[in-house]
């Protein structure tokens, strides 16, 4: 994926070449395959709709973006940190900042502002932090992930501003990676990495060889090319299910669930807390199904925003729900 998640640079010594890195970028690349496995299932009705969107599923996607960009980082310093090699980084972010055109052309109403464009910007930022101490760049790290938190604006809404991530308004989008606060943990990665050289650790990281079995050797490989198995997987895995759900189609799903995910999801995007979220779609629900409105509106018979009864009961569950 870039100077970083796609493989290390290509004139080390293979002698040099840190193994453990390769299977972490491979481990990596399997978690975001099963997480994309599970959104496909979703997609396709296997399983109930927002699910992946919320809770540990949630979680375990923020968390695989970035260990993808901690490794970037890392990838980042080690190939370039004693001594920046412009062709190299060049080629490198080319074919990054191209596989992330590409996708964005492919998703074009959704203009999506992914992990490879994040990777792609990040290791543009970056170079800026070669050069500096270890210690320097983590705190800058730590201050990107820290910065959304306590500022944010609506100069950043935008379309062509939402990237940078200091937006009050939150895109929607299936993977949205915003620069802040994903900068932070690539900006980790590189101050770790100096940190790790000026101790040696490096050196006795890259004397471990990480197991010969089939599944090191097939989690080696996938980690050395892995911007050709991000390209690739999600193709192939909606092939699969498309092909499962023509053989055996998915049971009707209850709606249900998925009007709530998404309820929550919209007022989480709003600003609110989670518990206030959990509380105010819970009352919507049951204010609409006691009055006869639920299915309707899940049916498309109603326009949600349009409609007075619903409006009247969302501002009713507003009230009911800031309560203590």
């Amino acid at each position: 994926m870039s100077d970083a998640a796609v493989k290390g640079p290509p004139s080390r010594p293979a002698a040099t070449r840190i193994d453990l890195l390769d299977i972490a970028r491979g481990l990596a690349l399997f978690a975001m395959a099963s997480y994309h496995f599970s959104w496909d299932l979703e997609l396709f009705g296997y399983l109930d709709q927002g699910l992946t969107t919320h809770g540990l599923f949630k979680a375990y996607a923020r968390s695989i973006a970035g260990s993808f960009l901690f490794l970037a980082g890392v990838s980042l310093m080690l190939a370039h940190g004693s001594r920046f090699r412009p062709p190299a980084f060049a080629k490198r972010l080319a074919m990054v900042g191209g596989a992330a055109a590409l996708i964005t052309l492919v998703t074009v109403f959704a203009f999506p502002f992914g992990i490879l464009h994040a990777i792609a910007a990040a290791s543009v930022v970056g170079l800026a932090f070669l050069k500096l101490p270890g210690l320097v760049t983590v705190l800058a790290g730590i201050g990107c992930l820290v910065l959304p938190h306590v500022y944010r604006s609506a100069a950043f809404d935008p379309i062509w501003l939402n990237w940078i991530g200091l937006f009050e308004t939150t895109p929607r989008s299936n993977d949205f990676v915003p620069l802040l606060p994903w900068l932070g943990p690539f900006l980790l990665g590189m101050g770790a990495t100096r940190l790790a050289v000026s101790a040696g650790l490096t050196q006795r990281l890259a004397a471990i060889r990480a197991g010969s079995g089939p599944l090191a050797r097939a989690t080696r490989f996938c980690g050395r090319h892995s911007l050709a198995f991000y390209l690739v997987h999600q193709p192939v895995l909606l092939a699969l299910v498309w092909t499962a759900s023509q053989l055996a189609p998915p049971s009707p799903a209850d709606p249900v669930p998925g009007f709530i995910a998404q309820c929550e999801a919209g007022c989480e995007q709003g600003g609110n807390d989670a518990a206030f979220c959990v509380r105010f779609c819970g009352c919507v629900t049951d204010d609409l199904r006691s009055g006869q409105l639920l299915e309707p509106l899940l049916a498309g018979k109603i326009d949600g925003t349009g409609d007075s009864r619903i409006t009247a009961i969302a501002e009713q569950c507003t009230a009911l729900s800031a309560r203590p």
